[in-house]
């Protein structure tokens, strides 16, 4: 892929190109692309060779494949410093009451449980063991790699560490109750929740300087992204339909 010498508006995207960076990214990633995935990879291959062309129209560097992601980001710097660093609260406030979800501060619980790994009769031994937990009778379970205890942990944390359906049982949970079995990806629980505070949504003043800082951010990736959008269409781009990955 280069600049064309006759029709600079013309992008050649070679399938040795786009099989280097599948290749890096599964190298990086440890597994291959989806689709979705293989198209943002294009994607951002063909919005970098159409900001180092733009920064080439301005003289900025001869070509060079380090130089030229350098100038792609170059550019976008330039585009980028139009916009205000000093936001109005007005702004502020609008962007925060549009992305409150980004701010809102989970549930969070303190909790212990026994693990029973789903390679040895998870859901018949930790049956067993339930019972006699409610009996006071001791019980045998399987050690867990995050451990037994878990204290303050949020809503996300819960889902991202033991799964979905897991996290779901811990809605309208009673507290210092044993409850169980549950299931997780790993095998069968049964837990004890000692405490819980309640999710809510931060007044805005606690969390004004990250406001700001997403808000700019938001800003300047919104620059880049229009100012694609404006020189995109003056380019042909040409990918091979048939290429196999």
């Amino acid at each position: 892929m280069g600049l064309n010498s006759y029709d600079e508006k013309e992008i050649y995207i070679s399938d040795q190109e786009i099989i280097s960076l599948v290749t890096a990214w599964k190298s990086q990633v440890g597994r291959n692309p989806n689709d979705d995935e293989i198209a943002r990879i294009i994607n951002n291959l063909v919005e970098e060779e159409i900001l180092y062309r733009e920064a080439l129209k301005l003289g900025l560097d001869r070509e060079d494949r380090i130089i030229k992601r350098r100038l792609a980001q170059k550019i976008s710097f330039l585009k980028q410093e139009s916009i205000p660093d000093s936001p109005s609260n007005e702004d502020l406030i609008e962007y925060f009451n549009k992305n409150n979800n980004k701010y809102f501060i989970d549930s969070k619980y303190t909790f212990s449980h026994y693990f029973f790994s789903n390679e040895n009769n998870s859901f018949e031994r930790s049956s067993k063991a339930y019972i006699d937990l409610l009996n006071n009778t001791s019980i045998n379970s399987d050690p867990f790699f995050l451990g037994k205890n878990f204290v303050d942990v949020s809503e996300r944390e819960i889902k991202s560490e033991f799964g979905e359906d897991f996290s779901s049982n811990f809605i309208d949970v009673e507290l210092n109750k044993w409850i169980g079995p549950l299931e997780s990806p790993f095998g069968h629980h049964i837990i004890y929740v000692r405490n819980y505070s309640q999710g809510y949504l931060p007044n805005i003043t606690s969390v004004l300087k990250q406001v700001e800082v997403d808000f700019l951010q938001t800003q300047r990736d919104e620059a880049i992204k229009n100012y694609l959008n404006q020189i995109r269409s003056e380019y042909k781009i040409y990918i091979n339909p048939d290429l196999q990955i």
